[in-house]
Formats: C-alpha cells, sequence, structure tokens
C-alpha cells in the first residue's frame, strides 16, 4: 500500500492579525507536548497570537492550525525519499509564510531532521534574529546531540537564540557552546497526559508498533506473530492495541486482517483515556519510556527497513535504543532487535514480564529510579520560558 499525501498550494493567512508565535510539531508526541505549552501560555497572555504547523493537540489548545504536519510523522525514511518532491513543495511553503507573516518567534519542537532543516533555511535566508531578521528561533525538546551527531550543537548555537531541553544532563552538553540552554522538565511529569497509563498485574497485554506507518508495517507484524506463539504456548489473555490516529488506525486494521486467528483477542483504542496493563511489547519510541515509567512490565521490539538499520548502526554509537534504558543506563526494558526479534523468543519473555515476580519487582524497582532521573529541579516551565521571549 503507498502513502497517499495531500498538500494545499499555500498555508492559510492568520486568522487575526500578526502572528506571535509559530509552532513546528511534526510529531504526534511533540504536538501533544507543545499543546500543554501553549495551553498555558494563553491562560497566562491571551493576548498572544499562536500559529501551528502541528495537529490536533495543538489545534485544542488555542493555536491556528495551518497544516496537520503530524499526519506526515508516520512516514519513515524511505517513504521520505519516495516524496521528496513532495516534502521539498511542503517545505518552501513553510518557508515562504514565514517570510510573509513575520511571526515574533518560531518554536521548533524536537523532530530535529525537518526542524533543524528548517531553521537553517530560515538563517540562510536572513529571516531569523542572529542572521540580522526580524524572528527568534527557539527550540523545545532538543535533538538527543548526545546520542548521534554531537557536532550538531555547534550549528544550533549559531542559528539558535535559545534551546530547552527535557533531561536534567542535556544542559551540560551545550556547555561548550555560546548556545542559551535551559531545564524546563519532561512533560510526561508537568501535566495529566492525554492517555493515562496504569500498570495492572491483571490487565491487558499492549502490542505498540509506534506511530509511523513504516514502523506498523514492519513491527506490528512481530508483536502479532509473538502474541498468536503466547496465546498457543502460554495462557489466553487479552491484548490492546494504541493508535494516536486514523491513518495509524487504517494501518493496524490492515495487519490485523493477515491475523484472523487471534484478531477476537485483540481491541483497538485511542491514545486517550486511563489504559490499564499487565505487560507490553513496543517500539523504542515515546510510548516505551510512558509505559517505563507507568511500570509495565515490557520488552522494546525494533525492526526497520535494513538500509535504514545500517545506517543507524554506522551513525549512531550508543548502548541501547530506548529512552528509558538510555537514561537508566542499563536494559530496563530488554532490546530485541532486527533478526533478534523471533517470536517463540518474544512469546517467551512476553510470559515473563507476566509471571516472573523477580522481573516484575525490578520493573517497579527501575520505575522508581527512572522517575527520580526525570525529576530534577528545574529553573522554570516550558510554558514561562517561551513567555521571557515575547515580552
Amino acid at each position: 500500500m503507498s502513502y497517499v499525501l495531500e498538500l494545499p498550494d499555500e498555508l492559510d493567512a492568520p486568522d487575526h492579525g500578526p502572528i506571535d508565535l509559530l509552532v513546528i510539531a511534526g510529531e504526534h508526541s511533540g504536538d501533544e507536548h507543545a499543546a500543554v505549552l501553549v495551553k498555558h501560555l494563553l491562560e497566562e497572555r491571551p493576548e498572544l497570537k499562536v500559529a501551528t504547523v502541528g495537529g490536533k493537540h495543538l489545534l485544542a489548545a488555542g493555536a491556528q492550525l495551518l497544516f496537520d504536519l503530524t499526519d506526515l510523522s508516520v512516514v519513515g525514511f524511505v517513504e521520505v525519499l519516495k516524496h521528496y518532491k513532495y516534502f521539498k513543495k511542503l517545505f518552501g511553503n513553510m518557508v515562504e509564510w514565514i517570510q510573509i507573516h513575520k511571526p515574533r518567534a518560531v518554536l521548533f519542537v524536537d523532530y530535529p531532521g525537518f526542524n533543524l532543516r528548517m531553521a537553517k533555511a530560515l538563517f540562510d535566508l536572513g529571516i531569523a534574529k542572529k542572521a540580522g531578521g526580524e524572528t527568534l528561533l527557539l527550540y523545545y525538546i532538543s535533538p538527543q546531540v548526545w546520542a548521534w551527531k554531537a557536532k550538531r550543537r555547534f550549528e544550533m548555537a549559531r542559528m539558535l537564540d535559545a534551546l530547552s531541553v527535557i533531561f536534567p544532563f542535556e544542559v551540560e552538553c551545550f556547555a561548550d557552546t555560546s548556545l542559551e540552554t535551559t531545564y524546563v522538565g519532561h512533560p510526561f511529569l508537568q501535566s495529566k497526559q492525554a492517555c493515562e497509563l496504569v500498570y495492572n498485574r491483571d490487565g491487558k497485554i499492549l502490542l505498540l508498533g509506534g506511530s509511523r506507518v513504516s514502523n506498523v508495517r514492519r513491527v506490528l507484524p512481530v508483536l502479532l506473530e509473538s502474541y498468536k506463539w503466547y496465546l498457543n504456548e502460554y495462557e489466553s489473555r487479552e491484548a490492546l492495541v494504541i493508535y494516536p490516529s486514523k491513518t495509524i488506525l487504517a494501518e493496524i486494521e490492515q495487519v490485523l486482517d493477515r491475523f484472523p486467528e487471534i484478531s477476537d483477542h485483540i481491541e483497538k483504542v485511542g491514545n486517550e483515556g486511563r489504559i490499564e496493563a499487565s505487560a507490553v511489547l513496543t517500539t523504542s519510541g515515546t510510548m516505551s519510556l510512558r509505559c517505563g515509567l507507568a511500570g509495565i512490565p515490557g520488552r522494546i521490539v525494533h525492526a526497520i527497513h535494513i538500509f535504514s538499520y545500517i545506517l543507524g548502526r554506522l551513525m549512531v554509537n550508543i548502548p541501547f535504543i530506548g529512552i528509558a534504558n538510555l537514561l537508566l543506563n542499563k536494559p530496563y526494558y530488554p532490546e530485541f532487535t532486527q533478526y533478534k526479534a523471533k517470536p517463540a523468543v518474544l512469546a517467551k519473555e512476553l510470559n515473563r514480564c507476566l509471571t516472573d515476580e523477580a522481573n516484575i519487582a525490578t520493573t517497579q524497582k527501575d520505575c522508581e529510579e527512572l522517575k527520580h532521573v526525570l525529576q530534577g529541579e528545574s529553573p522554570e516551565t516550558p510554558w514561562n520560558w517561551v513567555s521571557r521571549f515575547l515580552s
């Protein structure tokens, strides 16, 4: 199945006069985190005008939605190459919009592959403040320079006016640059999330194939095959598949059609409300950290396009791919990558998550340690941090 991309000829004009802040959030998690920031910002300063190339959460928070960029976050590296002309046109439309409407500040949220290129374009065109222009370039949720492409920090310092980070140790990563870097706390611990994950030993099994089409196509079949194996070899326990958007739901349903023998055991739920789970098989993305903070025993499954895997191995020099594992510097969630992700092996690991008392106890202990690592004392909230630059 090919992914159909639709793009308007141009982005909307501002609804009500000049824009104070343009938020660019290309991932579902970034849209959700930025929405909390914008909601609090507008509560404290309702006179501000905010627009976004983001998603539904930012729209609900009060920002004018110019284009839903989160719908494109489902596209992986190989899909981006296939649709190069489309992304080039979208990029050009966004740059033109910024040139015409001159927002006081642009807030980039995570999504470094796209956002750092946008920052460079605005700098090279003289739009950015540091290049003699009128628009401040702010960045919330820093690219993980501690994991790969560490030298990016010097280019970021050249282009950006300020950076806010969500892990306490990240401030030190930019200490050898001129970039003003502020720790603003982790969004998972600052506000109630739309989806509240809770550990319940008697709950269902979570099967999380990710928020990208490419991940769902590659990882979810492995998870479902492993779950089928578990049902055959161990016990009958119902499962949950969480989806962040209708686009991903459609992909999930296509994959589930290939597993009719277990489909009655699987419930599909949106990424909102209270969800109780006893164990999880998950990709290495944001949801793995959320499961870790909930103390749900689990395993990380990583299966990507072979080209992306080889490229990643060459470029990334870190011991783990899961964020919780990196923060704790140990395999809180043991990782099964590429050819190690065998259904029989994962079924056995899933059973351990559910029945091994020592594994369950270790998960609860590591969960508390993870919370402690993330609960560094932040000098200000992300919304107050942004407000400072709009005064």
